[in-house]
């Protein structure tokens, strides 16, 4: 795959303030990266410099192979860019800002308007299209901001915060588009909707203290976890004792912890140990034994319990004052 985006050792200081510390990575073509962090973690400013809108202490970013520091317009010309709270002129009606947009970017009149019906069918934005957006509501707001990010089609997509504000289906349509979208371009989606991650993303970076702290695909953030892929069983009180002992004597089982049911019955969490698959090892061992159990499933974990473990403040990870 081509690379779109690449930062190297990108920073960003306010005086004393370090917002981004050094950053390094690529995005390419047919990647959607999500970019998570707490907030203050850098999220933010980072997007603003690969789009060109803030200048970097120091490293570099380059889209497309163009410098955001020595070329910032071919920069702007290659990115769609739907920024933090989605600022427009909000005077304009939707259809003169898209309109106004199509004109900035350089596209022909009749061009313009045949992109815009088609962003506006896209984003369903046909019932609000000569409705000033003052009046808007904020998920129509962020709709309008992303009709103005894709408008010109372009090969690289930067997404800050893309479905807040949205109810279920709009958020599962805008999700739909990016996935739609992604097979040509490079998206990165800020986000802080884990759910959004595993909805659209092939790939999750997590910041904190303007510094990466985990890249992979949400398995591999998962696997993370000490618990990742244990073994869940539940049995009635009295077979405890016996289940626990027949899944602790089935190889690649650390350790068994119990947790007891308001009905009377029993969990047990068996843990692998070196990420060992042991579901059907388990399940067989019970069987063999003769161990009667109501339930028994693989435990994946959530990105949520990863984000914590990974930015928790008393792992050195607390917030900042910018974004």
């Amino acid at each position: 795959m081509d690379v779109m985006v690449e930062l190297d050792r990108l920073s960003k200081h306010f005086g004393p303030f370090v917002a981004v510390g050094g950053i390094s990575l690529t995005v390419r073509k047919g990647e959607v990266l999500g970019f998570l962090g707490p907030n203050g973690a850098g999220k933010s400013t980072t997007m603003r410099m690969v789009a060109g809108f803030l200048a970097p202490t120091s490293g570099t970013a380059k889209v497309c192979g163009h410098d955001v520091s020595s070329d910032p317009v071919s920069v702007k010309s290659v990115i769609g860019y739907m920024a933090e709270g989605s600022p427009s002129y909000e005077d304009m009606t939707v259809r003169a800002f898209l309109s106004f947009i199509a004109d900035v970017r350089g596209l022909p009149k009749a061009a313009a308007r045949n992109r815009i019906a088609e962003v506006v069918d896209k984003i369903d934005l046909s019932a609000v299209i000569d409705r000033p957006i003052e009046v808007l509501s904020k998920g129509y707001k962020r709709r309008v901001g992303l009709a103005q990010a894709i408008l010109h089609d372009p090969p690289v997509l930067i997404l800050d915060e893309p479905t807040d504000g949205l109810d279920p289906n709009q958020k599962h349509q805008v999700r739909s588009l990016i996935k739609e979208m992604a097979a040509e371009k490079a998206i990165i989606v800020s986000t802080h909707i884990l759910e959004e991650v595993e909805a659209v993303c092939t790939r999750a970076v997590i910041i904190g203290n303007g510094r990466l702290l985990a890249d992979g695909t949400s398995e591999d953030l998962l696997t993370r976890l000490p618990d990742h892929k244990a073994v869940c069983v539940v049995v009635a009180g009295a077979n405890a004792q016996a289940a626990a002992a027949a899944a602790q004597d089935v190889a690649g089982v650390g350790e068994v912890t119990h947790v007891a049911l308001p009905n009377g019955d029993v969990e047990l969490r068996c843990l692998p140990s070196n990420g060992t698959e042991i579901l059907q090892p388990v399940a067989d061992a019970l069987r063999g034994s003769g161990v009667a159990f109501n339930q028994l499933y693989e435990h994946r974990g959530d990105l949520d319990a990863v984000f914590r473990q990974i930015t928790a403040p008393e792992g050195g990870q607390g917030g900042a004052a910018h974004g």
